[in-house]
């Protein structure tokens, strides 16, 4: 099943957390506690590419500042 099979025809906001975890969250509902839009907005692709792009490293914020204190 190709990426197109799966667009329901949402617009989705890119969010991020104080952990700098991403994920994508539908433009038409509130966002959840914790969570910030990055200003980038789209379809499920557009938004999944973006943060495919830009979140190189998956560890959570305070892990990555606990590796570089040791």
């Amino acid at each position: 099943m190709s990426d197109d099979a799966h667009e329901d025809g949402q617009v989705y906001v890119v969010v991020i957390n104080h952990e700098e975890q991403y994920s994508i969250w539908p433009n038409d509902r509130e966002l959840p506690l914790g969570w910030k839009a990055d200003g980038t907005s789209g379809t499920k692709a557009e938004c999944l590419a973006y943060i495919q792009s830009v979140w190189t490293d998956m560890r959570p914020l305070s892990l990555r500042h606990k590796r570089v204190e040791e």
